[in-house]
Protein backbone atom coordinates (compact mmCIF):
# COMPACT_ATOMS: atom_id res chain seq x y z
CA UNK A 1 0.00 0.00 0.00
CA UNK A 2 2.98 2.33 0.76
CA UNK A 3 4.51 1.96 -2.58
CA UNK A 4 0.85 2.29 -4.18
CA UNK A 5 0.45 5.74 -2.98
CA UNK A 6 3.87 6.63 -3.81
CA UNK A 7 2.99 5.93 -7.26
CA UNK A 8 -0.45 7.73 -7.19
CA UNK A 9 1.38 11.01 -5.31
CA UNK A 10 3.98 11.14 -7.86
CA UNK A 11 1.47 10.14 -10.74
CA UNK A 12 -0.32 13.65 -9.41
CA UNK A 13 2.69 15.65 -9.29
CA UNK A 14 2.81 14.90 -12.83
CA UNK A 15 -0.34 15.68 -13.93
CA UNK A 16 -0.03 18.89 -11.82
CA UNK A 17 3.40 19.68 -13.29
CA UNK A 18 2.01 19.49 -17.19
CA UNK A 19 -1.15 21.11 -16.91
CA UNK A 20 0.64 24.11 -15.59
CA UNK A 21 2.94 24.04 -17.96
CA UNK A 22 0.77 24.46 -20.76
CA UNK A 23 -1.52 26.61 -18.56
CA UNK A 24 1.54 28.63 -18.32
CA UNK A 25 2.51 28.88 -22.21
CA UNK A 26 -1.57 30.04 -22.83
CA UNK A 27 -0.86 32.97 -19.83
CA UNK A 28 2.60 34.09 -21.35
CA UNK A 29 0.80 34.21 -24.48
CA UNK A 30 -1.13 36.94 -23.03
CA UNK A 31 1.46 39.01 -22.36
CA UNK A 32 3.54 38.52 -25.44
CA UNK A 33 0.83 38.94 -27.87
CA UNK A 34 -2.15 40.91 -26.22
CA UNK A 35 -3.49 40.53 -29.92
CA UNK A 36 -3.95 37.58 -29.56
CA UNK A 37 -5.97 36.74 -26.91
CA UNK A 38 -7.98 39.79 -27.66
CA UNK A 39 -8.49 38.02 -30.74
CA UNK A 40 -9.70 34.33 -28.73
CA UNK A 41 -11.98 36.38 -26.88
CA UNK A 42 -14.01 37.64 -29.50
CA UNK A 43 -13.69 34.24 -31.59
CA UNK A 44 -14.45 31.79 -28.82
CA UNK A 45 -16.62 33.76 -25.96
CA UNK A 46 -18.56 36.66 -27.61
CA UNK A 47 -16.05 39.45 -25.83
CA UNK A 48 -15.33 41.93 -28.43
CA UNK A 49 -12.69 44.80 -27.92
CA UNK A 50 -10.54 43.48 -25.11
CA UNK A 51 -8.21 46.36 -24.11
CA UNK A 52 -4.42 45.52 -23.60
CA UNK A 53 -4.33 46.39 -20.29
CA UNK A 54 -6.78 44.42 -19.75
CA UNK A 55 -5.44 41.24 -20.69
CA UNK A 56 -2.80 42.10 -18.71
CA UNK A 57 -4.91 41.99 -15.77
CA UNK A 58 -6.18 38.57 -16.58
CA UNK A 59 -2.83 37.31 -17.14
CA UNK A 60 -1.43 38.70 -13.72
CA UNK A 61 -4.34 37.23 -12.14
CA UNK A 62 -3.66 34.10 -14.10
CA UNK A 63 -0.46 34.26 -13.07
CA UNK A 64 -1.09 34.27 -9.37
CA UNK A 65 -3.87 31.39 -10.10
CA UNK A 66 -1.12 28.87 -11.48
CA UNK A 67 1.38 29.34 -9.00
CA UNK A 68 -1.03 28.54 -6.83
CA UNK A 69 -2.32 25.37 -9.09
CA UNK A 70 1.78 25.10 -9.14
CA UNK A 71 2.48 25.14 -5.72
CA UNK A 72 -0.95 22.99 -4.36
CA UNK A 73 -2.49 25.60 -2.27
CA UNK A 74 -5.31 26.10 -1.90
CA UNK A 75 -6.50 22.91 -3.65
CA UNK A 76 -10.64 23.16 -3.59
CA UNK A 77 -10.01 26.72 -4.94
CA UNK A 78 -7.10 26.42 -7.35
CA UNK A 79 -7.69 23.12 -8.95
CA UNK A 80 -11.53 24.06 -9.02
CA UNK A 81 -10.80 27.54 -10.76
CA UNK A 82 -7.95 25.70 -13.18
CA UNK A 83 -10.41 22.80 -13.91
CA UNK A 84 -13.52 25.89 -14.87
CA UNK A 85 -11.09 28.07 -16.61
CA UNK A 86 -10.27 24.46 -18.94
CA UNK A 87 -13.42 23.79 -19.06
CA UNK A 88 -14.94 26.80 -20.32
CA UNK A 89 -12.15 26.83 -23.27
CA UNK A 90 -12.74 23.30 -24.11
CA UNK A 91 -16.51 23.82 -24.11
CA UNK A 92 -16.17 27.08 -26.09
CA UNK A 93 -14.26 25.20 -28.82
CA UNK A 94 -17.09 23.06 -30.09
CA UNK A 95 -17.30 24.22 -33.35
CA UNK A 96 -13.85 23.25 -33.91
CA UNK A 97 -15.28 19.87 -32.75
CA UNK A 98 -17.69 19.19 -35.33
CA UNK A 99 -15.25 20.01 -38.29
CA UNK A 100 -12.19 17.68 -37.28
CA UNK A 101 -10.21 17.82 -40.53
CA UNK A 102 -10.24 21.81 -41.32
CA UNK A 103 -7.27 23.74 -40.61
CA UNK A 104 -6.16 22.80 -37.53
CA UNK A 105 -9.12 21.79 -35.83
CA UNK A 106 -7.87 18.10 -34.67
CA UNK A 107 -5.72 19.69 -32.44
CA UNK A 108 -8.81 21.25 -30.03
CA UNK A 109 -9.24 17.37 -29.46
CA UNK A 110 -5.95 17.34 -27.35
CA UNK A 111 -7.76 19.62 -24.87
CA UNK A 112 -10.61 16.53 -23.70
CA UNK A 113 -7.40 14.76 -22.02
CA UNK A 114 -6.25 17.94 -20.36
CA UNK A 115 -10.05 18.32 -19.09
CA UNK A 116 -9.84 14.97 -17.74
CA UNK A 117 -6.17 15.79 -15.93
CA UNK A 118 -7.82 18.80 -14.29
CA UNK A 119 -10.80 16.94 -13.17
CA UNK A 120 -8.66 14.12 -11.85
CA UNK A 121 -6.43 16.83 -9.87
CA UNK A 122 -9.53 18.15 -8.43
CA UNK A 123 -11.06 15.03 -7.79
CA UNK A 124 -8.44 13.74 -5.81
CA UNK A 125 -6.64 16.59 -4.42
CA UNK A 126 -7.05 15.01 -0.96
CA UNK A 127 -4.28 12.78 -2.34
CA UNK A 128 -1.67 15.16 -4.19
CA UNK A 129 0.31 15.68 -1.58
CA UNK A 130 4.22 15.72 -3.64
CA UNK A 131 5.84 18.81 -3.31
CA UNK A 132 2.57 20.69 -2.19
CA UNK A 133 1.98 23.48 0.15
CA UNK A 134 -1.20 22.57 1.87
Amino acid sequence: MIGHNKNLEYSLLFLRLSVFLVMFMWTIDKFINPEHTAGIYESFYYIAGLETALVYAIGTVEIILLLMFLAGYKKLYSYGIVLAIHAISTLSSFKQYLAPFDGANLLFFAAWPMLAACLTLFMLRDEDKKLSID
